[in-house]
């Protein structure tokens, strides 16, 4: 299973986003059958996240895009947990403050890019400026049609101080949301994600749709790709993801640094002191 070549959006590539089956699950014949792919993927995940950490040369960010109920969370949750919070992030992005829009709209995005060394995941990102920006008219159409060059000119400086970009988007079907906020209205534990303007932003979907088209079209390059990731099934979502990030950063080639003493000198160090511990016994 190639799911970087099956999802990924080639650059110059116009996508339909109605042309992509959401509730494709490949060849994996069920729901338990996915969860143990993942869960295997999740282990190589925390260990090359070791080396990333150790290593410190380099930086993985991951983008986390979708329509309301789309799985932003729960690939979080599913799919990066088991990654040591030592070294890795979650960054979420709401509505900006008002100083934040006093700054250029990357301004917020730049300053919590990864550092060497860590996983960064934004929960949202940039490419809200490109997206709800534009179907609710925030700015006129001239400011956000420019954003996707400047997206890209962003991404490709980060690439080049070796971070590793990958964007996902969860792609679920407006059914499969419908379905997802009444179960969030069933489960009292889920009551605190509803909001007024979920239903009210449903009338909005076809704009979405459209300008979600766009983003991934224009701003999927060869060095930070997009990935449209069939999600109404939830297992499946995160074996795929899952197994483009082991991918990705098995392509990223990341050692652990050589030791900086002598080891055998520390073995005698060592020796010697299990030594002076006996000799008390």
């Amino acid at each position: 299973m190639n799911y970087r070549k099956m999802f990924v959006v080639k650059p110059g590539e116009k996508i339909r986003l109605d042309k992509i089956d959401p509730d494709f699950t490949d060849d994996v014949s069920n729901k338990q059958d996915g969860a143990e792919k993942t869960s295997a993927n999740a282990q190589l995940l925390a260990d090359l996240q070791y080396k990333l950490y150790a290593e410190n040369r380099q930086s993985l960010l991951i983008i986390l895009q979708a329509m309301d109920a789309g799985g932003k969370d729960g690939t979080i949750a599913h799919v990066l947990s088991p990654m040591n919070p030592q070294g890795c992030r979650v960054q979420g992005f709401k509505a900006p403050s008002a100083d934040e829009l006093e700054h250029d709209f990357l301004w917020r995005i730049h300053r919590v890019a990864p550092r060497n060394g860590e996983v960064v995941i934004f929960n949202r990102s940039h490419y809200e400026d490109v997206l709800v920006v534009r179907v609710h008219d925030l700015v006129p159409q001239s400011v956000w049609s420019r954003r996707y060059e400047f997206i890209n000119d962003f991404e490709k400086m980060l690439t080049a101080r070796r971070t590793r970009v990958v964007k996902f988007f969860l792609h679920i079907s407006k059914e499969e949301q419908l379905k997802r906020f009444e179960k969030r209205l069933d489960e009292k534990d889920k009551h605190w994600k509803i909001s007024a303007g979920d239903y009210q932003e449903r009338q909005y979907w076809d704009d979405y749709m459209a300008a979600f088209e766009d983003a991934l079209s224009r701003c999927s390059t060869a060095d930070a790709p997009w990935y449209v990731i069939p999600s109404n099934h939830k297992w499946f979502r995160n074996l795929a993801v899952s197994q483009i990030l082991v991918e990705t950063m098995q392509d990223m080639k990341m050692a652990l640094p050589k030791p900086t003493v002598n080891i055998e000198e520390i073995r005698k160090l060592a020796a010697a002191e299990w030594d002076k511990m006996k000799k008390k016994e």
